[in-house]
């Protein structure tokens, strides 16, 4: 089979690398890719956002899967364009990556089916917005609507740290809007779940934690990912049952009831509190870097699975894991979530090599004349699998040392409640 993976992060180096082991595989294309995928994969520079070259090029190459990565081309209805050619595409319609694409189609879709999320309003102005909020208890959530990579969500202490994210939203930082949603606060621990569906079935696709927060300790401001740890060590059968019964099967239904199937990965963003879920938002793909802890511990051949989605053959597929603990450390560039520096030259990189339970996926990379350069804010992941935590922490930060990257930085203490636990 040929297969095309569309996106250039960390998540797709991780996809790649999954697919590549299958015996079915005879040549995988990345679109665009990056400096790691250019090693073992044919990358192919094409603007995802160019529906029309990417289905020229999947015509010219004669593609018989295409998997798409990231959230964009979903919400933009990829999906739908290719499947109208008669292309065999794995990812959800433009109307199911709704529920990542506006966050107040999904906070209207928990209120009408009962599903637990926090209490919300929406405004439509800056001034009624700001008029609310001076009567509000905080802490309070305050998110702009539509995409921003992880980045679009603010938990503000004070009336004057609201007025400006306000300001900040309706200005244009995450793209042109003319709606914000503000939610309650719920104190409680986050945790990333996963299913993969094939629009009549679905199963659990392991769990995760992720460190959005720039600084350790969870502070300052949001990125699209500092690191991540799975599985969830919040996990437990009764809490599972909670979250199918409570969140996950109440959402799959309403999309059936609009005649909608869901077919991809599903990240629902949960907060624990007490033992109860809450839905905080949903992904409409793999997380990242989630994705490059999750997929490591996975035994089943991700591209039968991938298949048997498209096919609505998942219910046939028993998905298995390693019983191995999984820690992902992201190395950023420096002034990351803000302003950074590209084209930097990361010289060590090429001596160290990927291991069985050691790995390193790219992110923000390209690759001139032999030598990687960086190419965005999430350079770098590096994941380690072991019986606990604390060593693949270690393994991953020795790792990162042994690169000594100049450039970038990093947080030590990725996992740090559930390893202090």
């Amino acid at each position: 089979m040929k297969i095309a993976i569309l996106g250039s992060g960390g998540r797709e180096h991780s996809i790649a690398s999954q697919i590549v082991k299958s015996k079915k595989i005879s040549d995988v294309y990345c679109v665009p890719g990056n400096g790691g995928t250019s090693s073992f994969c044919k990358n192919i520079n094409i603007d995802l956002d160019n529906f029309g070259k990417i289905y020229k090029f999947i015509k010219e190459k004669e593609i018989n899967l295409v998997i798409v990565g990231p959230e964009k081309p979903l919400v933009n209805g990829i999906v739908d364009y290719l499947q109208k050619r008669k292309v065999l595409v794995f990812g959800p319609s433009k109307f199911a990556s709704k529920l990542e694409g506006s966050k107040i189609f999904t906070k209207k879709l928990c209120k009408k089916y009962k599903i637990p999320s926090a209490n919300f309003e929406v405004f439509f102005s800056k001034k009624k917005t700001l008029s609310f909020l001076k009567k509000s208890n905080f802490p309070v959530v305050i998110k702009a609507d539509g995409l921003a990579s992880g980045k679009g969500v603010y938990i503000c202490k004070n009336f004057n740290e609201s007025k400006k994210a306000v300001h900040e939203i309706f200005t244009g930082k995450f793209g042109k809007t003319n709606k914000i949603l503000v939610e309650e606060f719920i104190n409680g621990e986050e945790m990333s779940y996963f299913i993969i569906s094939d629009g009549k079935n679905y199963k659990l696709f392991n769990t995760a934690q992720d460190h959005k927060k720039v600084g350790e300790g969870d502070k300052g401001k949001n990125t699209g990912g500092m690191g991540a740890y799975s599985p969830s060590s919040l996990i437990s059968p009764n809490l599972n049952k909670k979250i199918l019964k409570k969140i996950i099967e109440p959402t799959l239904k309403a999309l059936n009831k609009r005649k909608q199937k869901f077919v991809g990965f599903l990240y629902a963003g949960l907060m624990i509190k007490n033992n109860e879920p809450y839905l905080i938002e949903y992904n409409v793909r793999m997380g990242d870097p989630e994705c490059q802890t999750i997929l490591p511990l996975l035994k089943s051949d991700l591209l039968e699975l991938i298949i048997a989605c498209c096919k609505s053959k998942l219910k046939k597929i028993n998905i298995k894991w390693k019983n191995k603990k999984s820690l992902c450390v992201v190395l950023c560039s420096k002034g990351y979530p803000e302003k950074f520096k590209n084209n930097l030259k990361i010289c060590k990189i090429n001596k160290l090599k990927s291991k069985k339970n050691n790995l390193i996926f790219h992110a923000g990379t390209k690759v001139k004349k032999d030598t990687i350069y960086s190419n965005g804010g999430r350079v770098l992941n590096f994941v380690s699998i072991g019986n606990n935590f604390f060593n693949s922490r270690k393994q991953s930060i020795a790792s990162i040392k042994r690169i000594n990257w100049k450039n970038g930085f990093y947080r030590s203490d990725i996992g740090y409640k559930t390893i202090d636990r």
